[in-house]
């Protein structure tokens, strides 16, 4: 006996707070949806339909395996939620390859400035959808896993985890701060307000960045040799 006070026992239900919506995320994947329609046919992963339709059947699957607040944890749900991401990823890295070599060999869908504009521009809203959901995605184990539990240290590190006096105690980063940080990323080429603290993080903002830069870079050159 060492007269110790044992510690008390901590609740299952400690830290847990509802769940986030679903509709946030759900909106972001039918603008990718739209911006994927769009897209000219040299432009795109498969035919006009067929990758959003894939994104739809396994947004739907979502929705249904988990409706209203996402808060359930299965194994099926985030294999789903990994698979859509993945897709949304494939389509916008392929769609930014096939603008670069477009440009790159003065092909139709950048030969004007109205086009090129219009492609560069959805090209790049896709890369930044396509992102903030991946980092939505692998965050502390997801949303589902964010609503019951943080960890003490999280992937990515938002003004209120390195301030807690910012926030309340039960504060979750939600789709929006993902979203921001998708968008700061692609737009300043680097972390902004947000910190990558894990490998996994570093790496995926660094791809964005260089991403980001890559399709604007090469838009504004080939938008003033056409312009010129």
């Amino acid at each position: 006996m060492t007269g110790r006070t044992p510690e008390p026992a901590e609740s299952p239900g400690q830290n847990e707070i509802p769940g986030e919506a679903r509709w946030p995320m759900a909106a972001a994947v039918v603008a990718a949806m739209v911006l994927t329609v769009l897209l000219p046919d040299d432009l795109r992963l498969a035919p006009r339909w067929i990758i959003p339709a894939v994104e739809g059947l396994l947004l739907l699957a979502l929705i249904a395996g988990d409706p209203g607040r996402i808060d359930r944890r299965t194994a099926a749900l985030r294999s789903l939620s990994i698979a859509l991401v993945g897709v949304l990823a494939l389509s916008a890295v392929w769609s930014t390859v096939q603008l670069v070599d477009d440009i790159l060999h003065a092909g139709k869908e950048t030969s004007s400035a109205t086009s090129l504009l219009q492609t560069g521009g959805t090209v790049w809203a896709c890369t930044v959808l396509a992102f903030s959901l991946l980092y939505f995605e692998l965050d502390s184990g997801g949303p589902a896993t964010r609503a019951h539990r943080m960890p003490s240290t999280p992937a990515l590190a938002f003004p209120q985890h390195l301030e807690p006096r910012l926030s309340s105690a039960d504060w979750r980063p939600r789709y929006i701060d993902y979203l921001y940080l998708a968008l700061t990323n692609a737009a300043a080429f680097s972390p902004t307000d947000v910190m990558p603290l894990a490998p996994w993080a570093k790496i995926t903002m660094g791809i964005q960045s260089l991403v980001s830069l890559l399709i604007l870079g090469l838009v504004v050159a080939r938008a003033v040799n056409v312009l010129a």
